[in-house]
């Protein structure tokens, strides 16, 4: 991953830990359950947000230097694996 890509993700994961934190002070609270369930989506968003990016880190570095060296299956294995896992 280049130090571009992964200062983003660096970035966008500090602003998921913080959106945590405050889900945690919501619940201690007793915040309005909505207000919880609004940020909880939120910090899903996020997280979806850095699978994409990893995943076409991936496809675009990872993947393509297996194709290139012969090992297809193992690309092709490993695709399906993630893309199962994001269907979840």
């Amino acid at each position: 991953m280049n130090a571009t890509t992964n200062e983003k993700l660096v970035r966008r994961l500090k602003v998921i830990e913080g959106q945590v934190r405050g889900l945690q002070e919501m619940v201690e609270k007793g915040t309005y359950c909505i207000d919880i369930i609004t940020q909880t989506s939120a910090v899903k968003q996020g997280l979806s947000g850095v699978e994409d990016v990893l995943m076409e880190n991936h496809l675009a570095t990872c993947a393509m230097d297996q194709i290139k060296k012969g090992n297809g299956e193992k690309a092709r294995g490993e695709i399906l694996k993630v893309y199962r896992l994001k269907r979840k």
